[in-house]
């Protein structure tokens, strides 16, 4: 029996929408660097240069392009998991206009080289604050719908989302205390070696919770709808939230290894790095093993293909990052290429696919149809995609190896082997080659904007009807 109430679709349709769009921009940004890596003289103006356009493309793909993917997700899987209407629509909508003006002003502010300086924080202090109250509207639209719910369970999925909303709010709070000194200008509060502590426990834990926490709570709600299979194992998940949560937290000294941080600190960072193995490991398995007896779904589903695939780059990333934490591995790696290919084996493979395979299971159920316009140009992305990954992070792992080898060469006498211009000149045929994935996966993007609009023009919104819960599970 179904009542006459409807989801509230309209803030997902408009999150979901901008995904993509924002996903193209960010994307874009990221090829135009990599393409000024390869061609030096493309560095043509102040504020298009690297060191300008680089802080401008985290924040694109990550709260630009995954931060509307993770509004879209949880505000649509909250809904259907609580069998009620979002709790507060004026503020979702506010929501949704003030993340977009957040990114605008991203987008003007960085290029013109206004910056904390901070990684994945260099937004000066008041787009700071705008952050903070569009967070917390978030999170009073999150948990007031969760508070609303007509079922006993919260499923997995919302555990997720929760965490993340909350430490989020943490880390923001906390690493953007800063002392202003003009409208455009401001000082941390912290100094010295405390301030990278505290910086690199936001860094890593805005990987951790925004780049990990949510989009598992995507995974474990959009894995099991398009496989129609039940989560492997729901024990397991739990398992996988708590263990996940409480060691993440501690894993950020690892970027600080051979630095000024206290030996013990860094010690500390490598040993909770490598206990996440486990609970990273457990909710790959978990989301993969979902398809068990259902095999078979893989041959023909290209959303499927998108939402393992990207389970696979989870695993292999989350392994990877671990095994660079060790400060052995990482008196290699650090500085190097190897570093960007980790990152974007968990930001292409991982974040990326998830969030194309939800937004491409979404669409068609925002605008009351059954499927995309062109299945097939859906598994044309997913090719194009997933070489495009693997071009740019297997250059990127060889250029990286290549380099910290090169930079750690001595000859018998003990002066250096090669000079630093030499590893550059030595980095550049897999540069271009990382151009080349990077443009293959842009090329994905604008594939699934062409689709995206075919689906959906002309066709009015649409809200499904609120769905009682004895009758249909979620």
């Amino acid at each position: 029996m179904q009542s006459q109430e409807t989801y509230n679709y309209k803030v997902v349709r408009q999150f979901a929408v901008m995904t993509v769009v924002w996903g193209i921009v960010g994307m874009l940004v990221g090829v135009i660097i990599a393409a000024q890596l390869v061609w030096p003289q493309l560095n043509v103006a102040e504020w298009l240069h690297f060191g300008r356009l680089r802080p401008l493309h985290t924040n694109a793909v990550i709260f630009a392009f995954g931060g509307c993917a993770l509004f879209a997700t949880s505000y649509f899987s909250v809904q259907r998991t609580c069998h009620t209407r979002l709790f507060a629509p004026g503020l979702a909508a506010f929501t949704f206009w003030g993340w977009q003006l957040i990114i605008v002003l991203a987008a003007v502010s960085l290029p013109l080289g206004l910056t904390t300086g901070k990684e994945y924080a260099e937004l000066e202090w008041p787009i700071d604050l705008l952050i903070t109250v569009v967070w917390v509207s978030y999170a009073v639209v999150f948990f007031g719908t969760i508070a609303m719910r007509k079922v006993s369970h919260i499923y997995v999925s919302n555990w997720f989302f929760g965490g993340m909303i909350l430490a989020i709010a943490l880390l923001h709070l906390v690493n953007s205390a800063e002392i202003p000194v003009s409208l455009t200008k401001s000082y941390p509060v912290y100094a010295g070696v405390q301030d990278a502590m505290v910086q690199w426990w936001y860094g890593h834990n805005a990987v951790g919770f925004f780049l990990t926490a949510g989009f598992l709570g995507i995974m474990y709600y959009f894995v099991p709808k398009q496989a129609e299979r039940p989560i492997y194992s729901y024990r397991l998940s739990v398992v996988h939230f708590w263990a996940l949560i409480f060691t993440y937290m501690w894993a950020g000294p690892h970027h600080l290894h051979y630095t000024a941080l206290p030996d013990w600190t860094q010690s500390i960072g490598m040993a909770f790095s490598l206990v996440l193995l486990a609970p990273s490991w457990g909710g790959m398995i978990n989301g993969i093993m979902t398809l068990s007896g259902a095999w078979h779904k893989l041959r023909d589903d290209p959303i499927l293909k998108f939402l393992i695939t990207s389970l696979s780059f989870y695993g292999m990333s989350t392994f990877e990052g671990p095994m660079m934490s060790i400060k052995t591995v990482n008196s290699l790696s650090h500085y190097t290429d190897w570093t960007v290919g980790h990152v974007h084996s968990g930001a292409l493979g991982w974040v990326a696919m998830v969030s194309i395979g939800a937004v491409y299971y979404m669409l068609p159920r925002l605008f009351g149809e059954k499927q995309m316009y062109s299945v097939r140009l859906i598994t044309v992305h997913f090719w194009v995609a997933t070489i495009g990954v693997v071009l740019y992070i297997a250059a990127l792992w060889i250029s990286g190896v290549m380099q910290g080898l090169m930079w750690r060469a001595t000859n018998p006498d003990g002066t250096l082997t090669y000079t630093f211009v030499e590893s550059v000149k030595a980095s550049y045929p897999f540069w271009t080659i990382r151009l080349v994935g990077g443009l293959m996966f842009l090329g994905g993007m604008l594939i699934m904007f062409y689709n995206m609009v075919k689906t959906i023009a002309g066709k009015p919104a649409y809200d499904a009807p609120v769905v009682a819960p004895a009758a249909h599970a979620a």
